[in-house]
Order: C-alpha cells, then sequence, then structure tokens
C-alpha cells in the first residue's frame, strides 16, 4: 500500500466521539483497515481532529496498540486493540484579523480565493499573525476544522509569496472530498511564471526526485532516489520568449513543497526575483534591458544586490525601477470535481499587478 495514500472515506464509518476525555477510547481493528498506517485511520476515524495532532498523541505515547506505544508509519492488523487519548493541549484559538480577501466564488461548501502576496496561509514557526487562515476566522462564520484549530479551511498551501486560486472548505465533508482529489492528484492546477533565459523547449516534462536540502532545512533540492528522496512532476509549456527570459505555463503533477522553483532553477531557468532560489530578490527594469543586450546570469549576483531589499530600494528612490519584488509565480487556475454537485469545475484568479507589469515590460523588448 501507499504511504500517502490514506484510507478512503467509503471504507470508514465516521466518529463523533470526544477524544479531550482523560478516559481512553478503546477500539478494534476491523478487517478492511488491515495495511492502514495507524496516523490515517485515526485521522479518518475521527474528522473532526487532524492527522497531525493523532501523530502528536503517538509520540507521547497516549495512542497504544495492543498495550504498546508504536510508530506513526506502525500498519495496523486485523483485531489489533487500539486505546487513544489525546494528550493534555493548552487552551488556545487562532485570533480572527481583518484582513482583506479577495473572494472570486463561494457556495454552500466551499471558497475560492485569489492570494495576496506576502500572506502565509496558516501559522508557523515564527509566523503568527497576519496569516490567510486568520483572515479567515474573521470573514467566514463556517469553515471546516478536520485540519485542526490553526488551519480552518485549509485544504492545500501556497508560498508565502505566490500569489492565485486557493480553494477553503466550509465542512469536514467538503474537506474530506477535496483533500482525496489533491491525494488522487485529479485536481488540475496551473500555474504562471517569468523565468530567467530563453527556454529551449516549446514544452517539456521535468522529472526528478526532490528532498530537503542538507544544510537549509527552509530549502528543497532535486536529489537522487532513496532515503526521504520524493518523486516530483511537472509539465511546461512556452509561452512566450523575450531575450533573456521566459514567460511560462506550469502544470504540477504532483504537488511537492516549492516543486515548481525549484524544478524551474534544475533546468536552468530559475523564476525571476525568487530570493530563495533565484539569486536575486527583486527583477528591476535594467535587468529587462540586460537581457536585451545578452542577458545576465540570475544565480550569480553582486553584494549590491543580493543583500539589496525591496524596501531598502525604496528610500533609495530606486522604487520605480522595481517591477516585482518577490517570485514571479501565480496559481492562475485550479480545477476540480465539486464536492456536492459532482460537476467538473475551475476558476482562475487574473494575474496581480507586479506580474503583469513585469510582463508588460518583457512585451515592449519584442515591439
Amino acid at each position: 500500500m501507499n504511504d500517502a495514500t490514506p484510507p478512503s472515506d467509503d471504507d470508514l464509518p465516521v466518529s463523533k466521539v470526544d477524544l479531550s476525555s482523560s478516559d481512553p477510547i478503546e477500539l478494534t481493528v476491523e478487517a478492511r483497515a488491515h495495511g492502514w498506517r495507524i496516523d490515517h485511520y485515526l485521522s479518518r476515524l475521527f474528522p473532526n481532529y487532524s492527522r497531525s495532532l493523532f501523530q502528536r498523541a503517538i509520540e507521547t505515547k497516549t495512542v497504544l496498540i495492543n498495550g504498546l506505544s508504536v510508530k506513526s508509519s506502525r500498519r495496523l492488523r486485523v483485531n489489533d486493540r487500539v486505546s487513544v487519548r489525546l494528550p493534555e493541549l493548552p487552551d488556545s484559538s487562532l485570533p480572527a484579523e481583518d484582513i482583506p480577501l479577495e473572494v472570486l466564488h463561494e457556495d454552500d461548501s466551499l471558497i475560492l480565493l485569489n492570494k495576496q502576496a506576502g500572506m502565509i496561509v496558516h501559522p508557523g514557526k515564527g509566523n503568527y499573525g497576519g496569516t490567510l487562515a486568520a483572515a479567515l476566522q474573521f470573514h467566514f462564520d463556517q469553515l471546516s476544522d478536520v485540519a485542526g484549530q490553526f488551519r480552518p479551511g485549509i485544504v492545500h498551501r501556497l508560498d508565502r509569496d505566490t500569489t492565485g486560486v486557493i480553494v477553503i472548505a466550509k465542512d469536514n465533508q467538503v474537506h474530506s472530498k477535496l483533500s482525496k482529489q489533491f491525494e488522487e492528484r485529479t485536481v488540475k492546477k496551473e500555474y504562471r511564471a517569468i523565468v530567467w533565459g530563453e527556454a529551449e523547449f516549446d514544452s517539456d516534462y521535468i522529472e526528478t526526485h526532490v528532498c530537503v536540502h542538507p544544510r537549509v532545512r527552509e530549502k528543497m533540492q532535486v536529489c537522487s532516489p532513496g532515503g526521504n528522496a520524493r518523486e516530483a512532476t511537472t509539465f511546461y509549456e512556452t509561452i512566450e520568449r523575450f531575450p533573456g527570459f521566459s514567460y511560462m505555463r506550469l502544470l504540477p503533477r504532483t504537488g511537492r513543497t516549492h516543486q515548481l522553483r525549484v524544478h524551474m532553477q534544475h533546468i536552468g531557468h530559475p523564476i525571476a526575483a525568487d530570493r530563495v532560489y533565484g539569486g536575486r530578490p527583486v527583477l528591476k527594469r535594467t535587468d529587462v534591458e540586460k537581457g536585451r543586450a545578452g542577458g545576465v546570469n540570475p544565480l550569480i549576483s553582486s553584494i549590491e544586490e543580493s543583500t539589496s531589499t525591496p524596501e531598502s530600494a525604496s528610500t533609495s528612490g530606486d522604487s520605480r525601477k522595481i517591477l516585482i519584488s518577490r517570485q514571479a509565480l501565480h496559481a492562475f487556475r485550479l480545477e476540480f470535481d465539486h464536492p456536492q454537485s459532482g460537476q467538473r469545475v475551475a476558476f482562475e484568479a487574473p494575474l496581480p499587478k507586479d506580474f503583469q507589469r513585469s510582463l508588460d515590460a518583457l512585451r515592449s523588448l519584442n515591439e
């Protein structure tokens, strides 16, 4: 069985039991759950609690199988006796924040948003305020909680500085059905990107393995198979070419962390203004002119460029020369089966102003 594939909702009855009690809940594993991971099993059986919470319970040994502590990867066997009690957690909740949101679509089941640049999807280490999750708490009365109290309605993520379409679930059933589509890769995601260099091919597949960078834990890298490496596949098309740059259509077949940014760097066309994988924190009009003159290697930056920030550029009177000050990557289109009607639906987010400004500057080179 594939470790990444949790059991189907149709295979397991959903329990509404409150696990916050001091008394453990005793379960006997049925034949249909044979071979499932214990964390997947519990998160599907108790959808009001997140998988990460069950993993924490397993780590603190408040989940036992046949009286013994186990790992989250433990595979269940028929007639295993499972004892479940959640660890004591601090009484905390995600505060709502009045942050404007651009709603592309809303119905009784879900919300489609056009996420702005600079917004983290949910709280994490060192980033607790100004999140999409906090904004959702303020603007919407009903959201799923299957992913935990800090991720209300959050089905999938976009990087902090990636803009575009993101889907939000209003209840746990909708959340589960959407999550299943992401897991089974039936959701079609289309991104738009401006990259350094003139792409050689009109279209191609990038097929690699990726893993966490050994020295910089916040980064990913292309690596050899084995260990913690995970397969990653991206199909791309070249929409337009400009002197020193290309406008790309990116369709990820897998959903690995930073996949598109890593893949474009891997083929020698890093995304413009990607400070982590592109070597330069901003894209300037002077970069466009250098492209006309023969190009510039974005991975080799001067000390001044690599240490400059959009803020320092603004105070120095250089802000008008900046086209975009975050990675030029936009989640343009999201297509999936509506969890209630079953009909195939698609939603698009218009290109943001900084992306369009950069594209217009590049198109002027071809005039």
